[in-house]
């Protein structure tokens, strides 16, 4: 059960949209636009199993649990968990305890990705506010997890250092403000839009001609109307 208003709670998978692009962030998650493309797609078909919550695994030492519900009342985050391995270790390493099973377990959070690692932290930053919810649930310290990507068929570590905390914390805490407003950035035109499956809702090109087009046309009717002379 979430603590205080429900509706200040934001979906924490939205930070790696509002870490791509602010504007996309808010057109999904404020506007509720949405549009699928051909790497949603994909996406999406990554996804099938990781989020069948029927599927759970053991092999020896670690237990695979799939979809797992996740909140953070600090942040006011939830969402759900593509995978989250349990790794068993010793008493002196720390760890949690688990229902039905002996000794002591280290969560280890895997979210499933289309494509290839990217040069920016979009995912990584979605994962670590993962992380940040597992360890407020289970009163745990998690240094680590990891990210498979489907293009390379390959995990990735990605370590939950202090700078990637706290970058995700301060995302958090703008996308917080955003929502109360209710306000959405205005588009600013980049390579990136190519691959957003929001461009025809967003139309960046004709964002960044509306002002000037605008002065464009009033600047024509002062000259031609003498707008303004005496």
């Amino acid at each position: 059960m979430m603590v205080g208003d429900e509706e200040d709670y934001l979906m924490l998978s939205g930070i790696q949209h509002f870490s791509f692009c602010k504007r996309q962030w808010a057109l999904i998650h404020i506007e509720q636009q949405w549009a699928d493309n051909v790497l949603t797609f994909e996406g999406q078909l990554l996804h099938e199993k990781a989020d069948d919550p029927l599927i759970k695994e053991s092999r020896g030492d670690r237990i695979i649990s799939r979809a797992v519900p996740l909140v953070s009342h600090r942040l006011r985050v939830y969402g759900v968990a593509d995978v989250v391995e349990f790794h068993r270790c010793d008493e002196g390493e720390g760890g949690i305890s688990l229902p039905l099973r002996k000794g002591r377990w280290k969560p280890y959070p895997v979210e499933y990705k289309r494509g290839k690692p990217k040069p920016d932290a979009y995912d990584e930053l979605q994962l670590c506010v993962q992380a940040m919810c597992l360890e407020e649930m289970f009163e745990a310290h998690i240094p680590e997890g990891a990210l498979y990507y489907g293009e390379i068929e390959h995990r990735v570590r990605v370590e939950f250092h202090h700078d990637l905390r706290n970058q995700a914390a301060l995302l958090l805490n703008e996308m917080h403000e955003l929502f109360r407003e209710g306000s959405t950035p205005e588009a600013v035109m980049a390579p990136k839009c190519s691959r957003c499956s929001l461009i025809e809702i967003c139309q960046p090109k004709l964002a960044g001609k509306r002002a000037s087009e605008y002065m464009r046309r009033y600047m024509t009717a002062v000259e031609k109307e003498g707008i303004g002379h005496a």
